[in-house]
C-alpha cells in the first residue's frame, strides 16, 4: 500500500492516492480523524466495521458501536509472528469486551506479513458475510503463530457479566 515517498505523510491520505492510482474507476473517501467517542458512531456509518486498530481502547470503542448499532465487528490484531482473527455479530457473538477483558498482548514490534495474513482472513471473513456464503469465525478465534506456521482455533463464549454486552448492560449503550 505505502512505498518510501509515504514516509511522514498521512496514512489515509497516501492509502487514497495509491488506490485510485490502481483503479481509476474509484474514488476513495479518505478521512484523516483520530477516533474517539465522540466521532466513532459518525464515522462508522451502517458498514460493517473492521478492526485493525493498534490499541485496545480504540478497539473497545469500535466495539461500543458495533454493539449499540448491532453492525458486525470483523476483529484482527497482531503481535510479532502472532495474529489472531474473529467474528463479532452482536446479540449473537461474544463482543471485543467479553473476549479481552482489558488485556491485549503485545505492541510493536510487527513482522510485517502477519498483519498481512490477518488481513486476508478478516477481508475473507467480510466478503463471507457480504455474500451470505460459507461459516464465519462466530463464537472462534482462529490464532496464527509465523514461527512455527501453524492455525489454531479455539471457541470462545459471551461473558454474561459484559459491561458492553452483557444483559445488565452496565454501560447503558441505547442505540444511537
Amino acid at each position: 500500500m505505502y512505498t518510501d515517498k509515504d514516509v511522514g505523510r498521512e496514512k489515509a491520505l497516501a492509502a487514497k492516492e495509491r488506490l485510485e492510482s490502481l483503479n481509476t474507476d474509484i474514488r476513495v473517501e479518505a478521512m484523516v480523524s483520530v477516533i474517539s467517542e465522540e466521532n466513532a458512531s459518525d464515522l462508522v456509518a451502517e458498514c460493517p466495521i473492521v478492526d485493525a486498530m493498534d490499541n485496545l481502547p480504540t478497539r473497545y470503542i469500535l466495539n461500543r458501536v458495533a454493539v449499540r448499532r448491532k453492525l458486525p465487528l470483523f476483529h484482527g490484531a497482531v503481535y510479532a509472528w502472532e495474529g489472531r482473527a474473529t467474528t463479532i455479530i452482536p446479540e449473537k457473538t461474544p463482543c471485543l469486551q467479553c473476549l479481552y477483558q482489558g488485556v491485549l498482548p503485545g505492541k510493536p514490534p510487527v513482522v510485517g506479513v502477519t498483519p498481512a495474513v490477518i488481513g486476508c482472513v478478516q477481508a475473507t471473513e467480510v466478503i463471507k458475510y457480504l455474500l451470505g456464503m460459507g461459516d464465519l469465525l462466530t463464537g472462534r478465534m482462529l490464532m496464527y503463530d509465523g514461527l512455527t506456521m501453524r492455525f489454531n482455533e479455539m471457541k470462545v463464549k459471551k461473558d454474561p457479566g459484559c459491561p458492553d454486552c452483557g444483559p445488565q448492560n452496565v454501560r447503558n449503550l441505547a442505540p444511537v
